[in-house]
């Protein structure tokens, strides 16, 4: 009972990899390239998300401060729901939906890069976050599960909308963790690339 379980969660999670591998190239490709050219330029990349997402967010960030799988100098990104003493601050002395948004006014710049991560698509604190972005002309990648929620809805041109098709949270989370690593690989390749010049 409990390998069938087992055998069955694999099997969902596997389809859905497939399933996304086939949609999300493109906006993956996209946003590969859009948080490229901004670090190129002298741009940063902002990170946010809630709970899992939070996780996720973190987990991008690192991999570019760090490295992601070959040597290089750190690329800049932050987390913005890193800093505890930020977030409780903010929460208590105003309220749980302004951690992100006053974090992106402090350090957002034209040409930066929001990544905005949000598994229903209907996190308060993360679309005031996008839409302050808007506001400083930053781009903004989000990252969401089927429908998009609120997040999708927000969309415009010169953003980016990777939108994994299921509504399982654990399994959005899941090929989220596989996009945060297209996304590192992809930027460090797009980089390695326009230094030998080819």
């Amino acid at each position: 009972m409990m390998r069938d379980f087992i055998f069955d969660y694999f099997k969902e999670a596997s389809n859905l990899i497939i399933e996304s591998s086939d949609r999300l190239g493109e906006p993956i490709s996209d946003a590969i390239l859009m948080m490229t050219n901004a670090l190129r330029s002298g741009n940063k990349i902002l990170s946010c998300g809630n709970g899992g997402s939070a996780s996720d967010a973190q987990h991008f960030a690192a991999e570019l401060m760090g490295r992601f799988e070959v040597e290089r100098g750190p690329l800049s990104a932050i987390a913005l729901n890193t800093d505890t003493s930020f977030l409780t601050a903010v929460a208590n002395d105003y309220d749980f939906d302004q951690v992100f948004t006053r974090q992106v006014k402090g350090l957002g710049r034209p040409g930066d890069v929001l990544l905005a991560i949000s598994t229903s698509g209907n996190s308060r604190n993360v679309l005031l976050a996008v839409e302050t972005a808007r506001q400083l002309r930053m781009s903004v990648v989000m990252l969401t599960g089927a429908g998009g929620g609120e997040l999708g809805r927000l969309i415009k041109p010169g953003d980016c909308l990777i939108q994994v098709p299921h509504l399982r949270t654990s399994h959005v989370q899941e090929v989220h963790g596989l996009i945060i690593h297209c996304l590192c690989q992809g930027i460090d390749q797009e980089l390695a690339d326009h230094a030998s010049g080819s």
